[in-house]
């Protein structure tokens, strides 16, 4: 059975999908459900013990909150879910820029740890600020001015190197968690994830592939573990519900 692009929980309505859930789980042998269609708490605290004891295709532990997301579905029946990446030739500026972020791999500052370099100044001057400030913003808008250049065509990112001044003023597309965490689909490649630490902070990259309920991206200002305010251009795997505010698509 596809993944139906929700998430499932209790409640759910269509008694096909909830049918398949439990008969998979007493198969598994996780619990002595009857097949009933119906999701309440018997199914609710087996999903929990299933998520409790498995690991997604990374090796990170499921979250155990009995809700069954693309992650937790793909695990479960051990096949793709049938949310793949967006299709290629769906934006020569998406496409673009997933190039020039990908030419950027493996760029460092110089010296470390300082928000300094000759790429990073590149980048933030670009974006209309300076090296030495936070530059993951300032790499996005970089990418999006090379595509939109080689082009010849004007870029229509907001001008900005704040990641949640972007979110707040952008005209284009945008898909919040919600949305993005239920239906995977609606992320492109190309898209622009925003994520929000509270106090103003924020973190952001280009989505290069997306995949059974995770991202693959590229990202300025990180480092291999995926933390913020890091020291180089890394190509990241991301949770889609780790991305607090949601994604940015421009045309």
């Amino acid at each position: 059975m596809k993944f139906p692009n929700r998430i499932i929980k209790a409640g759910e309505s269509d008694t096909k999908v909830v049918k398949a859930v439990q008969d998979r789980l007493k198969e598994l042998g996780i619990a002595d459900l009857q097949g009933t269609g119906i999701f309440g708490p018997k199914t609710t605290a087996a999903v929990k013990q299933f998520q409790a004891l498995h690991r997604d295709i990374h090796g990170n532990p499921l979250v155990a909150d009995g809700k069954i997301g693309p992650i937790t579905w793909q695990v479960l029946f051990n096949i793709p879910v049938d949310s793949p990446p967006a299709p290629t030739g769906g934006s020569d500026l998406l496409e673009n820029a997933v190039a020039q972020a990908l030419s950027q791999v493996g760029v460092m500052e110089n010296p470390l740890f300082s928000n300094r370099g000759r790429e990073i100044r590149m980048y933030m001057e670009r974006a209309g600020s300076q090296e030495g400030l936070f530059w993951c913003a300032g790499f996005v808008y970089w990418c999006f001015d090379e595509a939109a250049l080689s082009l010849g065509r004007s870029n229509p990112l907001f001008k900005t190197v704040g990641c949640l001044k972007h979110w707040n003023n952008t005209n284009a597309t945008k898909i919040v968690k919600s949305a993005a965490t239920t239906n995977p689909g609606l992320i492109k490649r190309g898209s622009i994830f925003i994520k929000d630490h509270g106090g103003g902070m924020g973190h952001t990259g280009i989505v290069e592939k997306v995949e059974n309920g995770f991202i693959q991206t590229i990202e300025g200002n990180s480092n291999s573990n995926g933390s913020s305010n890091g020291i180089g251009v890394f190509r990241l795997t991301r949770k889609i519900n780790s991305i607090e505010k949601g994604f940015i698509i421009y045309s």
